[in-house]
C-alpha cells in the first residue's frame, strides 16, 4: 500500500496532546512543529486518523515542499510538484488556504493564485491538454510558509475535525470538541472518576468526556473530502476503519460525568447534543447555578470553560464569579480543578494559585488552562475493589 507523509494540524499549544494520539494509533512520528505533527502512513492511515484522531483540526496528504523567497519560486516549486499522482484530469483543484509566517512572500491571495496557475501549468504537461473542466471531485489545497520554507498538502478532510456531527445546536461561545477533548487529555482523569463541568453550555466537555470512556470515534458519522478519492483510497479502506472502530465501543461502561449550567434552555440543548452523540445515558445534566455546587463524593474534577468576558457575559461580574468558582471547589473534598479560560486575573479571585498554567491558543484568543491539583485516590485493592 502507498506509503505518505501525513500532516495533522492542532491547536497552537497542543501538539504534545495530538503526538501521543498519533503514536497510540500505531505511527512514526516524522516532524513535530508548532501547530501541527507530521507522520508516516498509507491508505488506511488516512481513514485512522480522521475518524480516530480526537484532537487534530484536519488530516492533510503532503504533496511536496521547496524554499521560496519571490512569486517564481513559489510558481516554479509548486509546478514541480507530482500533482498528477494526486489529481485527475477532471478533478477540481484550488489552495483553499495558505498561511504565512516570517517569510518573505505573505499575500495570501497572491500565494494562492500564483500556485493555481503553476499547478494548471504542470497539469497541462501530465496531461496533454489545455483545458480543464474541473468537474470532478474537489481537491482542495493548504500550503504553509515559514521562513520562507513551503509545505503544500491536500485537504482530506473537509469540514474540521472538531465538527463531529453531533453539535447542532450550541451556546454562544461553545469551545471547539477537539480543543475540550485535547483539555481531557490533559488531566488524570478518567471513565471510573467523577467529572462535573458547572458551565456545560451545549455540553461540550461532557459529552467528548463520555464518548472518550465509551471508546466512541469521533468522526464515526461523519463524511471526509477524500471517500470521494477513490483512486488513492478505496471505499473498502473506509469502511473497514469504521468497522474496526464499532467494534471498539462499549457504551454499557458505568460513568459519573455530570453537566450544570444556570440556564435551563442550554441544559436541554446539551441533552439534545448528548442524544445525537449516543451518550445521553451516560451523563446527567441539570440546571444549577455555580453558587450551588456541591457534591458528596470525593477525588473528583472539575472540568470547564466559564465566562470570561471576551464574547459572553459582562466582564465587571468575573470577579465576583470566580470568587464563587473558588470558593465552591475549596468546599469539594479532595477534588482537581481544570479551567480553560482568558480571564487573567482568574487564580486572584479564585483565591488559589495554579499547580500549573498553560497557555493555549483558542483561534486567535490567547487562554490559559489552569490546573489545580487534588490528591490522588487512595489505590484500589484488585481482588475486592476496595481501597489499600
Amino acid at each position: 500500500m502507498r506509503r505518505m507523509e501525513l500532516i495533522a494540524p492542532c491547536h497552537f499549544g497542543l501538539e504534545a496532546v495530538l503526538k501521543k494520539e498519533i503514536i497510540d494509533l500505531g505511527y512514526d512520528i516524522t516532524e513535530s512543529a508548532d501547530g501541527r505533527i507530521t507522520f508516516a502512513g498509507d491508505a488506511d492511515a488516512v481513514c485512522r486518523a480522521n475518524i480516530c484522531l480526537r484532537t487534530a483540526e484536519r488530516i492533510l496528504i503532503k504533496v511536496g515542499s521547496f524554499h521560496a523567497e519571490t512569486f517564481e519560486d513559489l510558481f516554479q516549486g509548486t509546478k514541480a510538484l507530482p500533482w498528477e499522482e494526486f489529481i485527475p484530469e477532471n478533478g477540481r483543484f484550488w489552495v483553499k488556504k495558505a498561511s504565512s509566517v516570517k517569510s518573505k512572500l505573505f499575500s495570501p491571495s497572491d500565494i494562492q493564485s500564483i500556485m493555481k496557475k503553476a499547478m494548471v501549468e504542470r497539469m497541462k504537461q501530465s496531461y496533454h491538454t489545455d483545458w480543464f473542466k474541473e468537474d470532478g471531485q474537489d481537491f482542495p489545497v493548504r500550503v504553509f510558509l515559514m521562513k520562507d520554507e513551503v509545505t503544500v498538502a491536500l485537504d482530506t478532510t473537509g469540514d474540521s475535525l472538531h465538527k463531529r456531527g453531533y453539535r447542532r445546536l450550541e451556546s454562544k461561545a461553545p469551545i471547539a470538541e477537539n480543543l475540550a477533548a485535547a483539555l481531557l487529555m490533559l488531566t488524570p482523569w478518567h471513565a471510573d472518576r467523577i467529572l462535573v463541568d458547572p458551565f456545560c453550555g451545549s455540553g461540550t466537555f461532557p459529552i467528548e468526556a463520555a464518548m472518550m470512556a465509551a471508546n466512541i470515534a469521533p468522526g464515526m458519522n461523519r463524511h471526509f473530502t477524500a471517500e470521494s478519492w477513490t483512486h488513492i483510497i478505496t471505499p473498502q479502506n473506509w469502511q473497514d476503519v469504521r468497522d474496526e472502530a464499532r467494534d471498539e465501543i462499549n457504551t454499557d461502561i458505568e460513568t459519573d460525568i455530570q453537566g450544570y449550567d444556570i440556564d435551563p434552555e442550554m441544559i436541554e440543548i446539551a441533552r439534545i447534543n448528548a442524544r445525537k452523540a449516543g451518550v445521553e445515558h451516560m451523563i446527567h445534566f441539570q440546571a444549577r447555578d455555580i453558587a450551588d455546587l456541591s457534591h458528596r463524593k470525593k477525588y473528583g474534577f472539575i472540568i470547564s470553560n466559564p465566562p470570561y468576558g471576551e464574547r459572553i457575559g459582562d466582564s465587571k461580574e468575573l470577579p465576583a464569579l470566580y470568587k464563587t468558582i473558588g470558593e465552591r471547589y475549596k468546599a469539594l473534598d479532595s477534588w482537581s480543578m481544570y479551567l480553560i479560560t482568558g480571564y487573567e486575573q482568574a487564580e486572584k479571585y479564585i483565591g488559589r494559585k495554579a499547580d500549573k498554567n498553560r497557555k493555549i491558543y483558542n483561534g486567535m484568543l490567547r487562554t490559559y488552562y489552569y490546573q489545580f491539583m487534588g490528591p490522588k485516590p487512595p489505590k484500589r485493592n484488585r481482588e475486592d475493589g476496595k481501597a489499600d
